[in-house]
């Protein structure tokens, strides 16, 4: 469980997190077709979450790439043709696409870039931890390191997790989850497992603030608010939708509300702004009372993606994700399960339409 530690540890890695530098317009466009060229040359396709910066997303979308959640950025790497996978995200999810994808060269952006769920639940006292409640199916969040997945029974994302969570209570099992405590705590909440949580938490979901949300509804009464579940309690009690970043970006197509409140990560505004253009999204505070700003809701890694080291890790691949093989093939099936339970539900989705 993640302990001071962990969090100095969460910290160290702040400290060396380091944004890309801001282009001139002229930079941004030379670099942009740059990018284009060379992802043709190198069999490339471009996959970005919805968390990166506006300019990397959309260059994805032009370039016959993949804006999208952990879960699609998955799926979509696996089914692309392409020889190399470039990963826009943080370290995590180039590995999954490496997983899944052991024949194609999968690069990113930056290695360093990664998630204070992934640093704060370390493989080896994690491991310790399972070995302690061996009654118990492991189910781990996608925000986790190879080695963590491979030590477990089931890798489940936020669209997927309460899902599977129900499909394994049902057959009696009792849940071992990591590493988010407050996904956690409101899956717990909605299906009623018996779940035993890891105390882990994301910087930038756990900054919002009840207090601040209450006073921002207050000058915003019409507002629908937008909750992704990484977030206290207190915040999700709140939210007139609770969902994954592709069921947040889906409300505000389809909600008749004009005005949102969202309480995620702000680099999914591109994409929100992008499919219900006259909607006003509001950014959820997190500021005021008991606030520490360390995210001000955007990830600092999410935050090292940016044109320049995607132009030079294409004419470079010196940021290429590496799996052991052995560690693969374990991390492996817990994702393949994810997959193919997923791939069921979509069937079963289109079947009842």
């Amino acid at each position: 469980m993640t302990r001071s530690e962990d969090r100095i540890l969460v910290q160290e890695h702040l400290a060396h997190a380091a944004e890309p530098r801001e282009l001139s317009a002229e930079e941004k466009a030379a670099m942009e077709d740059r990018i284009r060229t060379v992802l043709k040359e190198q069999d490339a396709v471009l996959v970005a979450h919805y968390y990166t910066d506006a300019d990397i997303q959309r260059l994805a979308e032009e370039t016959g790439g993949c804006v999208a959640d952990s879960l699609e950025m998955a799926r979509f790497g696996n089914q692309h043709p392409a020889s190399t996978v470039v990963v826009a995200g943080v370290r995590f999810m180039g590995e999954t696409a490496k997983i899944l994808n052991p024949e194609k060269r999968v690069l990113m952006p930056t290695l360093e870039a990664t998630c204070s769920l992934d640093v704060g639940c370390p493989a080896d006292e994690f491991s310790d931890f399972c070995d302690q409640h061996p009654d118990r199916t492991v189910v781990v969040y996608a925000n986790t390191s190879a080695a963590v997945k491979a030590r477990a029974d089931w890798v489940v994302t936020s669209s997927c997790a309460q899902a599977i969570v129900e499909t394994l209570d049902a057959k009696g099992e009792k849940i071992l989850w990591a590493p988010d405590k407050h996904l956690g705590h409101y899956v717990q909440k909605t299906t009623a497992a018996d779940m035993l949580l890891w105390d882990g938490s994301c910087i930038v979901h756990e900054e919002f603030k009840h207090r601040g949300l209450e006073d921002l509804k207050a000058l915003y009464p019409d507002a629908a608010i937008l909750v992704h579940p990484e977030s206290p309690d207190a915040v999700v009690q709140m939210a007139d939708v609770v969902g994954s970043t592709s069921q947040l970006i889906h409300a505000v197509q389809t909600l008749p509300n004009e005005q949102f409140i969202v309480a995620t990560d702000n680099g999914i505004f591109y994409k929100m702004q992008q499919l219900a253009p006259n909607k006003t999204l509001i950014e959820a505070p997190t500021a005021g009372n008991g606030a520490t700003c360390r995210s001000c809701a955007h990830c600092p890694w999410m935050a090292m993606n940016g044109l320049e080291n995607l132009l030079r890790v294409l004419e470079n691949g010196d940021q290429e994700v590496l799996v052991d093989d052995g560690l693969r093939a374990r991390a492996l099936a817990p994702l393949q399960r994810m997959l193919d339970f997923t791939a069921g539900m979509n069937l079963k989705a289109a079947g009842n339409a």
